[in-house]
């Protein structure tokens, strides 16, 4: 397995790999490398750790590391691959191209599996803001569609993505859908909890959290600027935020200042995945405050999932990527980007906490059906299938 990315800190390759050893394969992960021992055994998997770090930058800048990190992976595999005979090469974007770190296990015999956790060009052109018809988005729709081309299944993380990806690059039976389903060890299923028989205490918190990457197409912006509406209808309504910091967040903070909102909006840093019920737990309603772009049209963020495991309101944005599993009787949706219905949907879960609680309850349903325990079962039947070819 190859990954741009820390393990075990990146959950879709952690998952992946654990089901596969779960069911008696050998994995070994070669990815990125941040202090961490250079060899590690974990829950049986074989850890190699590549001595290069994640920066954030401009597009050249991800570039160089991504053709860097494509360069020692071609040659690390082809190493290893003369010491032994791997039957799969299971590569997650991004980049598309690290497909090529399986040129010589491929020309062995070897089956390639591509994880495409995002559509690369969606994301770019989300980033960096660069119109569709730009060379560069080109150029990505075209390495896209060659990476899928050399590898033997791909996989995606909704419907809304497979679309995209059967559109313009591939047909419809190469990409199956393994969805970012929380892990059940952490999220198992708590019942909604009912509305409370007596009004909420003076000074009692209503509190708002956001967790998650914090950058721009996220929308923090949107929910800080949200909470100010809301605070007028609801003095107690305060924001969580967790997260690594970044410079975006430096920005929402000095908004945050400007709008006189320091003592309502708490920053609680970067928080461990084990934790994270924890914090759910102790939040009245979560957020998906996306911003609208090409990517969070298509997106379907597991925190969605998360909140919802933990039986808490989930507002999220109406979005294809999200509507393709929710409608208004399992989710709390607010129009993409709107600030105003945004703080309308907060108050709403202030104000009618049994039906926000209805709601959530009937979205557990969705989650249910879309556990790790089905997707994991779907990923091990894959690669068994790809393996027996």
């Amino acid at each position: 397995m190859v990954v741009f990315s820390y393990y075990p800190a990146d959950p879709r390759p952690r998952r992946a790999a654990e089901a596969l050893v779960n069911e008696g394969m050998e994995v070994e992960v070669v990815c990125l490398k941040d202090g961490e021992a250079k060899r590690q055994t974990l829950n049986g998997v074989k850890i190699l750790r590549v001595p290069m770090r994640r920066r954030r930058g401009g597009m050249f800048e991800y570039l160089f590391q991504y053709a860097a990190f494509v360069v020692l992976s071609v040659a690390i595999l082809a190493v290893r691959s003369m010491r032994r005979r791997y039957h799969v090469v299971y590569v997650h974007n991004m980049p598309d191209v690290l497909v090529l770190s399986a040129l010589v296990p491929k020309a062995q015999g070897a089956k390639v599996i591509l994880d495409l956790h995002d559509p690369m060009p969606e994301l770019m052109m989300s980033i960096f803001n660069l119109p569709h018809d730009s060379l560069r988005v080109r150029t990505l729709e075209r390495l896209e569609k060659w990476s899928i081309r050399f590898a033997d299944l791909a996989l995606t993380v909704n419907l809304a993505c497979k679309r995209l990806f059967v559109s313009r690059s591939c047909p419809p039976e190469k990409v199956q859908v393994v969805m970012n389903s929380p892990d059940e060890k952490i999220f198992g299923v708590r019942a909604p909890r009912p509305a409370p028989s007596t009004p909420r205490a003076p000074g009692q918190p209503f509190v708002i959290m956001y967790h998650g990457s914090l950058v721009e197409r996220n929308g923090l912006h949107l929910a800080v600027d949200a909470l100010a509406r809301v605070r007028r209808s609801v003095p107690s309504a305060e924001l969580r935020i967790y997260g690594p910091s970044s410079p975006f967040l430096e920005r929402v903070m000095q908004s945050v200042r400007a709008q006189g909102l320091t003592s309502a909006v708490q920053y609680l840093g970067p928080i461990r995945l084990e934790d994270i019920v924890g914090a759910i737990e102790d939040c009245d309603v979560g957020v998906i405050p996306n911003q609208r772009s090409v990517f969070t049209e298509i997106n379907t963020p597991t925190r969605i999932f998360e909140y919802l495991a933990v039986g808490k309101p989930v507002i999220a944005p109406r979005a294809g990527g999200i509507r393709d599993y929710f409608d208004e009787e399992s989710l709390i949706f607010f129009e993409l980007g709107d600030v105003a219905d945004l703080a309308q949907k907060i108050e709403y879960v202030f104000f009618h906490p049994a039906e926000a609680a209805e709601i959530a309850g009937r979205g557990q349903d969705v989650y249910r059906a879309h556990a790790w325990r089905a997707e994991r079962q779907t990923l091990v039947n894959l690669a068994a299938d790809l393996v027996s070819r």
